[in-house]
């Protein structure tokens, strides 16, 4: 995936491990993941100071109610946690291990590849965002893995730190992740993230990449109302505001992988930067092959793996095809196996 650029002092965080050892526990072969469904709703806030507030949010037949502790709801940035959970756990599944809800973890390992700094106050950091996690409340019918049910869980069911005695360091952390999100792993109702995502400073920033990752996976572009956007993201700010906020992130262009413009009728456009399609007509996979890319590369961008493949296959002279949907699945085996 293509980096996005810095931007100055309000662009991208520093990659602040660019020469970490990231061969423990293979952290960075575990692509980022996130689950589909915190993604398409406003689980997390998106405020730099504890928030308390009860968020309802009701969109196309999903009801959430978000009931915080007292110490606050989880933010977008406490998410980093359960991103790099699903990671692990995708890369064990993918690698045909067994998978339990509860992981033990390197405190270090996490740090590392969230971005995040290794100090003492990072690791701080890091038990409080456990305790947000621990203590948000959903109450929700929303869907994973095939099942609609209305239930009450939290973020996370349950944390333990070990460490060292007279305030050492974290040694291990153990997490057992809610059972509603340990289904949707299991059903692979996941999409990878750019790293990038790691680097990106303002939570609004995050939620509006999570979105756009969201629906431009299975279309080439998505507009959308800014007034539905602004639903959609969770944001408490006035909807003018938000707009204000739009039009700095269009100006700073940071998101990572997608262009932002605006549109008449205040709308906000979203479009995968950096994929070049074939010129002129070409072999176009079948829903049905895409579904079995999907199959083959868990969490991919199947349309955009349908753009690479057919660029590759008009820079190689574009053969007559007589079964495009074997080709480009063929292709994807390749790919996949090249990735693995």
């Amino acid at each position: 995936m293509a980096s996005a650029p810095t931007g100055g002092p309000g662009g991208l965080a520093p990659d602040r491990h660019p020469t970490a050892d990231f061969f423990v526990c293979d952290i960075f072969d575990a692509a980022p993941k996130d689950d589909l469904g915190s993604m398409e709703h406003p689980i997390f806030s998106l405020s730099t100071r504890p928030d308390r507030r009860v968020l309802s949010y009701a969109h196309n037949g999903t009801s959430i109610e978000v009931t915080p502790s007292v110490r606050g709801r989880a933010t977008i940035h406490d998410k980093d946690v359960l991103i790099y959970c699903v990671s692990q756990l995708m890369a064990a599944l993918n690698a045909g291990r067994e998978v339990s809800r509860t992981l033990q973890l390197k405190a270090h390992d996490l740090l590392v590849a969230t971005n995040r700094d290794t100090s003492g106050d990072a690791y701080m950091r890091l038990k409080e965002a456990f305790e947000r996690l621990a203590g948000t409340r959903i109450t929700t019918n929303l869907a994973t893995g095939g099942l609609e049910t209305t239930r009450g869980f939290g973020l996370i069911e349950a944390w333990e730190i070990v460490r060292k005695s007279r305030g050492g360091r974290m040694i291990s952390v153990t997490v057992t992740l809610s059972d509603w999100l340990f289904r949707a792993v299991l059903a692979k109702s996941v999409l990878t993230l750019n790293r990038d995502y790691f680097r990106l400073r303002k939570p609004l920033e995050r939620r509006i990449y999570e979105l756009a990752r969201k629906h431009c996976g299975r279309q080439p572009a998505w507009v959308v109302s800014v007034a539905t956007l602004h639903k959609k993201s969770g944001s408490t700010a006035p909807v003018r505001v938000f707009r204000a906020a739009l039009r700095r992130m269009i100006a700073d262009a940071n998101l990572p992988d997608y262009e932002m413009t605006e549109e008449e009728g205040d709308r906000i456009a979203f479009a995968r930067a950096g994929v070049v399609e074939a010129p002129g007509p070409g072999p176009v996979p079948t829903e049905a092959a895409l579904d079995q890319a999907r199959a083959l590369m868990p969490g991919a961008d199947v349309h955009a793996l349908a753009a690479e493949w057919r660029a590759w296959w008009a820079g190689s002279g574009r053969k007559r095809l007589s079964s495009p949907d074997r080709a480009f699945l063929g292709w994807v085996g390749k790919q996949a196996a090249r990735r693995s």
